[in-house]
């Protein structure tokens, strides 16, 4: 009796628990039993056990397709007002129903009807759609890497799913059933490091000839955007494609990105091995195709009778600037592609065996462990959950083992950090050294889901342990703004460089005219262009480019522009420019879409009310309220405010502390806000001067004039480190000859700290200016075309001792930085601070050690005789020193005319070196005696007289050269 209650009890328990977890459904035809509840299933939410993932069905609502070859869509709002991301995608369909899948984010679908046709012109989505996931031929589910997600939800500008469902044969329909297709999301509200998108390339104009073998489609294009990192493809024709490949080319050379026959299962499959795409690099893909058996042309088309040529590429971006979706239409060069990889022109077989399984693979993966039952004459092994990879490497006979994704978890997290830390520090350090082997080799691992796995880690660790951004420069005179010759490392190949701005990752955003130039039959007498027939520049005019090495992180801005000018960035890092051709101010999306998001004043119309302006010259943004100042212009000279929306509040006009005797901007050239004081600064060009204003009533403030100006001031920026510093260039004057140079103004005082220019080329016309966080300065020249690059650098002096000219150590900056990459280079802050810091530290240690710091970083010393014959010779100076040091305190002991001293030898030091410690004067002691001659020691004995007399006003160069030198800054 006992036995049999167990019994039972042991049957409910295993009954609980199939029903905790949903069954596994069976074939798709034995699913139209459940089509009663097709419409709630697809309006279903599932949350899980953990509060912040949950899982949404999309499903059709019971549709009944009215012919072939029809598209149905339905809408989904995304059930979160918050951000949300979905890490899976699971489907429910079978390809003898279901052609094709297509999953849809956007803002505003066509219709929020239960269903409709979208194959006609009514189309997905009102807005830009973006393709999220796609599915065909009983393709299984798709599973992200850890850490990645598609976004979508409030921040997103994803509000809506839609569900295109593609019906092929409407013989299927026979029975009259109605479809539920469709499939789940598994989402979590967690905010995921990396951001997952989709590039599609796709042929729109390729003719498959009939009875011929072969026919390429061949479709290629130059990546211009932020670097992605493909983790997965699929490869999408009808009947007639035999093998769809795509590639990354970067200097010549073919990267297989995959390869795949378009027959299999239409999923999304792990790419060959882990590779980046970054601006510069081609993307491109071929399909080959052959049309055989048919007996007319094949176009591309959306029916099952036409073809398609699509190559999606599922990678992820860091979070901060990710574009969701991406795409390619351009036919690719017979030039390019004739180094086209031979793989790509041989077809894949697809075996019956393949076919025969594919059809069996019709499924809608409820259960949670998604499995999928293959026939097998061996027993099936167990798979991971959710592990596409090692399924479709067992699918396609492609592995004999099963390939487990490598998976980890938080507390493995840590040990995997620290260890890719320290192989890339040793990297680092072989690489420095010159020695062989310095390459991360993660290409000789066997496992290729391992491999790109941790290099995804790596990548995570990359994106979450930035450090900081280094310090501003403050005022000081012990720096100086020198040029970094070697920057950039290659050419940029710029147009007229109008504009310079900081993204919110202090990336340089450069805004150039490309092939446009502004001359002499630019405009008329009224303002208006004159050369609209030239059409739009085609380069991309803004630039993102890496401040330390000067590389192309992005480009945009195709097609957009006509005269470019001003450029600055707002809190949502959206670009705001102004056209002088336009005479507009667009405020221009950041994302690489190139969108429009709003547009002050009228194309190409000049005027002077609120509604027009006459070739504006800059923008200035109030991150904190969002208002925006515009420098008007040319032919205009005001200040215009604007609302964060674009809404007119108020202008104004130049300022002057005497209202009698205001004078007018003339040409109102370059805007700055400064955020801790809120005010705005101009640059007002023609009449050489800088005015500054509060930013929320226009009421004037100061004004910075100056003769080393030369009467023409092209551009300002601001840094609040210190009191306040203002950075600016002048331009020639056609009224002087004063040199053109960059400035650092002491904004409190007014007053010049340093004046900085080009070491080999010259400034011809330096049109903007921009300060990074680190310190750097760059200088965009509308002449040369160029944009320089300027640190701060500790001051090469010298100073007389004793008749001896004594040069400084120069800190050497750019060199330390160069070889201990990635470091920012120093700001004229830390330079002045660590001086400081250096100096006083050193009065705490002994001579001996700081002499021994001073012989040991100089380079080139022999390691055996040589450090005992310099030490010996530091230490006989220094011992003699020791020994009148002593000498002195004992006289003066005796003779009760100072207070005792501690006894120890760094007491003693600390009198000798100066007045900070208590002031022995060497010139006083040696003249003392009768034998003493003042001759070469003049400017030693005055120094020590000066210190006496001024003690607080005395020069600091005595701890300066004692000091021990900087420790070298550790690489992270």
């Amino acid at each position: 009796m006992m036995g049999v209650r167990v019994i039972c009890v042991v049957v409910l328990a295993v009954i609980c628990h199939s029903h905790s977890l949903a069954a596994p459904p069976p074939h798709y035809g034995s699913a139209r039993s459940q089509e009663n509840d097709c419409v709630s299933r697809s309006r279903q939410q599932q949350l899980f056990t953990n509060p912040h993932n949950f899982s949404v069905d999309l499903r059709m609502p019971g549709v009944v397709p009215t012919g072939s070859d029809t598209y149905l869509c339905t809408a989904f709002p995304v059930p979160t007002s918050r951000d949300a991301y979905i890490v899976d995608f699971i489907p429910h369909a079978s390809m003898d129903t279901v052609h094709h899948m297509l999953l849809f984010g956007c803002q505003t679908p066509v219709s929020t009807s239960s269903f409709w046709d979208c194959g006609s012109v009514q189309g997905t989505c009102k807005d830009e759609a973006s393709i999220m996931y796609a599915w065909a031929r009983n393709a299984p589910p798709t599973k992200l890497p850890k850490d990645v997600g598609f976004q979508v939800g409030k921040n997103s500008g994803t509000l809506y799913f839609v569900l295109q469902i593609h019906y092929g044969d409407v013989s299927a329909f026979r029975d009259h059933h109605r479809d539920c297709s469709g499939m789940t999301l598994r989402m979590t509200s967690k905010p995921q490091p990396f951001i997952a998108g989709i590039y599609l390339l796709m042929s729109v104009d390729t003719v498959i000839l009939p009875g011929k073998r072969v026919t390429n489609a061949d479709v290629s294009c130059d990546y211009s955007s932020y670097p992605i990192y493909p983790f997965a493809f699929r490869t999408h024709t009808h009947h007639l494609g035999k093998v769809v490949s795509g590639y990354r080319i970067r200097d010549g050379r073919w990267s297989l990105i995959g390869r795949q026959s378009p027959q299999l299962p239409q999923a999304f499959y792990p790419t060959s091995k882990e590779l980046t795409v970054k601006y510069g690099d081609t993307i491109a893909a071929r399909c080959l195709f052959t049309g055989e058996g048919r007996t007319t042309k094949t176009y591309i088309g959306g029916t099952s009778g036409d073809e398609m040529c699509n190559f999606y590429i599922m990678y992820y971006m860091d979070s901060k600037h990710a574009v969701p979706f991406m795409s390619c239409m351009e036919t690719g060069s017979t030039e390019l592609f004739q180094r086209i990889p031979a793989e790509a022109n041989v077809p894949i077989t697809v075996t019956p065996g393949h076919m025969t399984a594919m059809m069996h693979m019709g499924h809608s993966a409820d259960d949670q462990d998604d499995r999928l039952q293959l026939p097998r004459q061996k027993p099936e092994k167990v798979l991971d959950q959710g592990d596409l990879y090692s399924l479709m490497s067992q699918l396609l006979g492609q592995s004999k083992d099963v390939v487990h994704v490598h998976k980890f978890d938080p507390s493995e997290l840590q040990r995997t950090q620290a260890e890719l830390v320290a192989q890339i520090d040793n990297l680092m350090r072989m690489a420095d050294l010159g020695l062989p082997g310095a390459a991360l080799a993660f290409h000789s691992r066997e496992d290729p889901v391992l491999v790109r796995d941790r290099v995804h880690r790596f990548h995570q660790l990359e994106a979450t342990a930035k450090p900081a951004g280094g310090a501003v420069l403050a005022g000081g005179q012990d720096s100086h703004m020198e040029q970094v010759s070697s920057w950039p490392e290659s050419s940029l190949q710029l147009g007229q460089v109008s504009g310079l701005a900081l993204d919110s990752d202090s990336n340089l955003v450069i805004f150039h005219r490309g092939d446009h130039r502004w001359g002499a039959n630019s405009f008329d007498s009224e303002a208006r262009y004159q050369q609209r027939s030239l059409g739009p520049i085609q380069q991309s005019t803004v630039l993102v480019v890496d401040p330390a090495e000067g590389n192309i992180l992005k480009a945009s801005g195709r097609n957009m522009f006509y005269l470019p000018h001003g450029i600055t960035t707002d809190e949502d890092n959206n670009y705001w420019v102004t056209d002088v051709a336009l005479h507009q101010v667009l405020k221009v999306s950041s994302d690489g879409r190139d969108r429009t998001l709003l547009a002050l004043g009228e194309a190409f119309k000049p005027g002077s009310d609120s509604g027009h302006f006459c070739q504006p010259t800059d923008v200035a943004v109030d991150r904190q309220t969002g208002n925006v100042f515009v420098s008007d212009g040319y032919c205009n000279a005001r200040i215009l405010k604007f609302s964060a929306a674009g809404r007119y509040l108020t202008e104004w006009g130049a300022g002057s502390s005497d209202r009698k005797r205001r004078v007018p901007f003339r040409i109102p050239h370059s805007l700055v806000f400064l955020p801790d004081r809120k005010e705005v600064c101009v640059a007002d060009r023609e009449n050489g001067r800088i005015q500054c204003f509060i930013a929320e009533s226009g009421e004037f403030v100061k004004e910075i004039k100056k003769e080393e100006f030369g009467g023409e001031v092209f551009a300002i920026t601001y840094s609040p480190a210190g009191d306040g510093l203002i950075f600016a260039v002048n331009g020639e004057s056609p009224y002087r000859s004063t040199p053109l140079s960059g400035f650092v103004i002491n904004y409190s005082t007014k007053d010049i700290l340093d004046t900085f220019s080009p070491n080999k080329k010259e400034f011809k016309m330096p049109h903007d200016i921009v300060e990074t966080r680190d310190g750097s300065v760059f200088v965009g020249d509308a002449g040369s075309n160029l944009v320089f690059k300027f640190t701060a650098e500790k001051l090469h002096r010298s100073v007389k001792k004793a008749g001896i000219e004594v040069q400084e150590l120069e800190e050497m900056e750019t060199f330390v930085q160069s070889k201990m990459k990635p470091v920012h280079n120093m700001s004229k802050t830390a330079a002045i601070q660590e001086k400081q810091t250096v100096a006083e530290n050193a009065q705490t240690q002994p001579v001996v050690e700081e002499e021994k710091k001073k012989s040991a970083a100089k380079p080139g010393r022999p390691e055996t005789v040589l450090p005992a014959v310099i030490t010996t010779l530091l230490l006989v100076p220094l011992l003699l020193v020791v020994s009148v040091g002593g000498f002195v305190c004992w006289r003066r002991n005796n003779r009760g005319e100072v207070k005792s001293e501690p006894s120890s030898v760094g007491g003693i030091l600390g009198k000798i070196r100066g007045k900070t410690m208590g002031g022995l004067n060497l010139g006083n002691f040696f003249a003392s005696h009768k034998s003493y001659s003042r001759q070469g020691f003049d400017q030693l004995s005055t120094e020590g007289s000066d210190q006496e007399r001024n003690g607080e006003d005395s020069s600091d160069s005595e701890n300066e050269e004692y000091s021990a030198l900087p420790p070298p800054q550790a690489s992270t």
